[in-house]
């Protein structure tokens, strides 16, 4: 079965950086959009970033634009997140996130309702 599994998560302070990673298997994922979504407390689940898988290209929310780098590696079947710049507001427990190019398309895409699979999530803190 489809699994996601993410790591990489940690305590930080701010100004720091932090890279997560998640290990996608159980599938072939060419024709899939990976997808980082994060989760405040009280708050709830919002768009990070995402990539396509066959072409890499990457969407960013405007709050992460310029800070975060989304990547994926084939051979690794692997998606990173390479955050830098971080402040205490990202806080939160980060999540992988698969979903079918075929569904995932225009601003539906920034949903968590487009996405199939997801990954048990990290947490991130930032200490200010």
């Amino acid at each position: 079965q489809v699994q996601l599994v993410e790591s990489g998560g940690g305590l930080v302070q701010a100004g720091g950086s932090l890279r997560l990673s998640c290990a996608a298997s159980g599938r072939t994922f060419s024709n899939f959009v990976m997808g980082w979504f994060r989760q405040a407390p009280g708050k709830g689940r919002e768009f990070v970033a995402r990539i396509t898988w066959s072409a890499g290209d990457t969407d960013y929310a405007d709050s992460v634009k310029g800070r975060f780098t989304i990547s994926r590696e084939n051979a690794k079947n692997t998606v990173y997140l390479q955050m830098n710049s971080l402040k205490p507001e990202d806080t939160a427990v980060y999540y992988c996130a698969a979903a079918s190019m075929r569904t995932c398309s225009g601003t539906y895409c920034y949903s968590r309702n487009a996405y199939d699979y997801w990954g048990q999530g990290t947490q991130v803190t930032v200490s200010s």
